[in-house]
């Protein structure tokens, strides 16, 4: 099974994607999941979660947040990402259109109503999930983190279940930062599920980055991933 990129509206203006549904329509019924790709931007790793999670039967889309832009080198990666500090409002734009487009086009969850999504972050769109989880509360109810940590945020009206992956030698989010986030998670009484991976490093997850990519890690995390959220975004 294979998506598409598409164009959605985003605060007023158009803005690209990565569509996969389940049965190749823009219109196909199931839950909705929202992917946020990593500093690298939109690339084959983010694309092939989407064509997964449709063939598991949910709606996914995954907003190119660089506009098109992609990069396989740390030092390019860190400009672009930083970068989007100066247009956070446009990147909130994007990951709310994309909710919407969700939503308009037959994403449904008998758990918690019509439109109600999950996000999945890698890095840095970890960061965003978490963010958006406590910006848009009443339209996310599971968020699922690939090696990325956002501490100082106020949970305390999210809505969401938490789940998530780290790897165990990581200097971009070490133990510290996985475990503040995880006791204000608990301090604001969320459903936290954290699992850190032995032996694995940041990437773990990601089949291109032969320097990190660890298979069997990666496999139990999806195996994680999917359980979650068909227990969060199909409950009866």
């Amino acid at each position: 099974m294979t998506g598409r990129m598409i164009e959605f509206n985003a605060n007023g203006a158009t803005a690209p994607g990565y569509l996969a549904t389940p049965d190749g329509t823009d219109t196909s019924g199931g839950p909705g999941v929202v992917v946020l790709h990593a500093w690298w931007g939109l690339t084959e790793p983010f694309r092939q979660a989407c064509d997964r999670l449709a063939e598991a039967g949910f709606l996914a889309l995954a907003p190119d947040l660089y506009r098109g832009k992609t990069t396989a080198s740390v030092d390019e990666a860190d400009t672009l990402s930083s970068a989007l500090n100066q247009e956070e409002e446009r990147v909130r734009g994007d990951i709310r259109g994309a909710i919407r487009y969700l939503r308009e086009h037959g994403a449904t969850s008998s758990a918690v109503g019509p439109g109600v999504v999950g996000v999945i972050g890698f890095s840095m769109g970890g960061a965003y999930a978490l963010d958006t989880s406590v910006a848009l509360p009443k339209e996310v109810a599971a968020v699922v983190l690939f090696y990325a940590t956002y501490t100082g945020l106020d949970f305390a009206a999210a809505r969401a279940a938490y789940l998530g992956h780290f790897a165990e030698n990581d200097p971009f989010e070490p133990p510290e930062s996985v475990a503040e986030l995880e006791q204000e998670l608990h301090a604001a009484a969320k459903q936290t599920t954290f699992y850190t991976y032995p032996g694995t490093t940041h990437w773990f997850f990601e089949p291109n980055r032969t320097d990190a990519y660890d298979a069997a890690a990666a496999a139990l995390a999806w195996d994680r991933t999917l359980a979650f959220l068909n227990a969060e975004l199909r409950r009866s």
